[in-house]
This record gives structure tokens, sequence and C-alpha cells, in this order.
């Protein structure tokens, strides 16, 4: 199950030292690939960055919340961008909810009204129209999360997508304010970078907020990010 991944491990190989040496060598290359991706999308994202962070800071300070949200790999995205914002390494801690981070909830509403439903319910019981929802998704194209935008975007919330490839039906979507695309068709790669952008987007916020009337500058991200696999 790993040959398209790392195809000489299933090879009749018997000597250690090549196989940890090619194994070696497709790290490196993996993290090349994601280096120049990441840093390619946030340039290519910075003024959409810049835009999104200041129409966030407006509404944070006047005690906006953030709602994050994603599936599989792109919920635990969802985690760590909501961790970062309630809870930072430094700066202002915000308000911030992860709608995949109750079981209960998410079962409840999948069993009962369907899984194309699971974040927009969400929305609907928790989001104010000052608040602001940001979503990921490797394709662009999953039905929860516009559903879930289209119900935000009718709410008044400011509306934020991160997607792959080439933005999928996200980047189309007339409740999608900002849709933040990697350029590019590998899951793991674009997962990589999202995270990035995510981090970018926290930190440009907190700049905003500290020096709301200062040019603001965009930083990469001081880990970028790993590979995947």
């Amino acid at each position: 199950m790993t040959d398209f991944l790392y195809p000489f491990i299933d090879a009749d190989e018997r000597d250690a030292g090549p196989l940890l040496a090619d194994l070696a060598a497709s790290a490196r290359d993996k993290q090349t690939v994601s280096t120049r991706l990441t840093q390619k999308t946030l340039e290519r994202n910075a003024p959409a960055l810049r835009a999104i962070a200041s129409e966030m800071a407006d509404r944070l300070v006047r005690d906006a919340r953030v709602f994050v949200f994603g599936n599989g790999g792109s919920s635990t995205d969802a985690v760590s961008l909501a961790a970062l914002f309630a809870t930072p390494p430094w700066g202002r801690p915000l308000a911030s909810r992860n709608l995949v981070d109750d079981s209960a909830v998410l079962t409840a509403l999948g069993n009962d009204v369907g899984f194309d439903l699971i974040f927009s319910r969400q929305l609907i019981a928790h989001g104010h129209p000052n608040d602001v929802a940001i979503g990921f998704s490797t394709s662009g194209n999953s039905s929860n999360l516009l559903r879930a935008f289209a119900e935000a975007s009718g709410r008044g919330l400011l509306t934020v997508g991160l997607a792959g490839y080439s933005g999928g039906e996200m980047a189309g979507s007339p409740h999608v304010k900002h849709c933040l695309v990697v350029d590019a068709d590998s899951v793991h790669r674009i997962q990589e970078a999202q995270a990035a952008l995510g981090f970018a987007l926290w930190e440009a916020v907190q700049a905003r907020l500290s020096n709301p009337h200062e040019p603001l500058t965009l930083t990469s991200p001081s880990s970028i990010s790993q590979p995947r696999e």
C-alpha cells in the first residue's frame, strides 16, 4: 500500500543501506517541493491575506468569534487554527470554535439531518452577523463546506475558504468572500501549504490588532510545513 509513495520499499531490496538512502532522499525531495510550494502560495495570496486580516480585525475588536471547520485531514488543520486563535503562543487570545470538535454534535447532526448539514446547522445555532467562518478543503468541492458558507454568508458572517487544485466550487462561490487557493494537485502538499496559510493569517490578524494604522507586512511561518508522508 506504500508503493505510490515509496515505490522502492516494495522492490526486492535486501540491503538496508541503499533503502535508507532512498528514504532519506525521498524525504528531502518532498521537503524541497513543500517549501517551494508554501513560499509561492504565501506570496501569491499575500494581498488576500492582508485584506482578510484587516476585515477580521475589524470584527474581532467588536467581540466576533471565529468558526473553523473541515473534513478528514482538513479537520486537523481546522483544529490547529482554532487552537492558534484561542490559545496563541503570543499576542491576543481570540474567541474561536472548532466545528469538528464535538463528536456528539457531529454524529447527531449526521444521523438526524445529514452529513451535508453538520457545519451549517452549527452556524445557525452559534453564528452571529459579526463572526467569521473559515473552511478548509483540499478539493474546494466539499458539499458540507459549501452549505456552511452559504448559511454563513446569508447571516452576515465573513467567509474565508482555503482550497487546493484550482479552487473547485469554493473559488467560484458567491458565498465565499475570500478563497485562498493552493495551486497544487497533491493532497499532502496542499494541506502543508494550507497550514502555512492559516498561520500567516493568524499572524496577520495579530499584527493588525496590535498596530491597526501601520502598513501590514506579512512574514513566513518560522517553521514551514513538514511533509505528511
